[in-house]
């Protein structure tokens, strides 16, 4: 019989900011998930719990880009019926988005187990974090970052969609594995990040309404939150994501990504010290 050990108000209230502050960030918000609350509350957030909180800062993308999402769903849909449109580049853009968005639906319902249990150790965490935080300098410094928005072409689609499905592991980051692959491709990093946003939702939202049902369930992997707990988590982490996502379109603007290169590596390497010093498990 499984253990159902509860999560209280104040967890929940701090995962929920941690997730609104590091969803959109490419720092992995799987990944400090873990990390919060394995060090500070002895036990790891869970899978759907993270998952769950994910629709509120998604719901932040759908606000923040709202004009662009209702005109890209309009003329997906004239597309259908008119050769004329079909031409424009926001119907393209529209078929880019649900291209890129199979990989991560496929690989998470294939590997689903695997994601809610094993992916979840911190050894993983700190190897991705630094892994991919090199890969991410790498394209940041080798990425001709000269195509804009208007030139994206549907293999940048397939190919950040597939780096979008290397999220499922924890400290991969979603918004870090489509913007180093954006960037490689030879996206500007404005480019870069607002596809990243718009292939994301129906991803996140797959996955966050997919896992409602196993939030509640007693499992040997998480804490267990309340309805309420989750209902109000989610909120704060949308308002929160929300302001994310404005700081970071302006960041990009004027900066490189280096500082959350940097980040990243310094974060694997002080999780590596607290596993092999044993103040943490993994």
């Amino acid at each position: 019989m499984l253990e159902w050990v509860s999560l209280s108000w104040l967890q929940a209230l701090v995962l929920a900011v941690v997730q609104g502050l590091t969803e959109f960030l490419p720092i992995s918000s799987s990944g400090h998930l873990s990390i919060v609350s394995k060090l500070f509350f002895g036990d790891d957030a869970g899978a759907s719990f993270t998952a769950v909180t994910q629709i509120g800062t998604e719901l932040a993308v759908v606000i923040y880009f709202a004009k662009d999402i209702v005109r890209l769903v309009a003329v997906w849909f004239r597309g259908l019926v008119s050769a004329e449109v079909r031409r424009t580049q926001d119907y393209r853009l529209a078929w880019y988005v649900i291209v890129g968005s199979l990989p991560i639906g496929v690989l998470g319902l294939l590997f689903q187990d695997v994601i809610r249990s094993t992916f979840r150790s911190l050894w993983i965490t700190g190897a991705t974090l630094i892994v991919f935080g090199v890969l991410m300098g790498l394209a940041e410094r080798f990425g001709q970052q000269r195509r804009a928005q208007d030139q994206l072409r549907l293999s940048d689609g397939v190919a950040m969609g597939f780096a979008q499905s290397l999220a499922l592991i924890p400290g991969v980051s979603r918004s870090g594995g489509t913007i180093t692959a954006g960037l490689a491709l030879g996206l500007d990093r404005p480019t870069a990040v607002r596809f990243s946003f718009l292939l994301a939702i129906p991803a996140v939202f797959a996955a966050g309404l997919s896992e409602i049902s196993h939030v509640f369930e007693p499992s040997p992997y998480g804490l267990q939150p309340s309805v309420a707990q989750m209902v109000v988590a989610t909120v704060v982490a949308g308002v929160i994501g929300y302001a994310v996502i404005a700081w970071l379109l302006r960041f990009v603007e004027r900066h490189s990504v280096y500082v959350f290169v940097w980040y990243r590596i310094v974060l694997g390497l002080v999780l590596f010290g607290l596993l092999g010093f044993g103040v943490m498990q993994p």
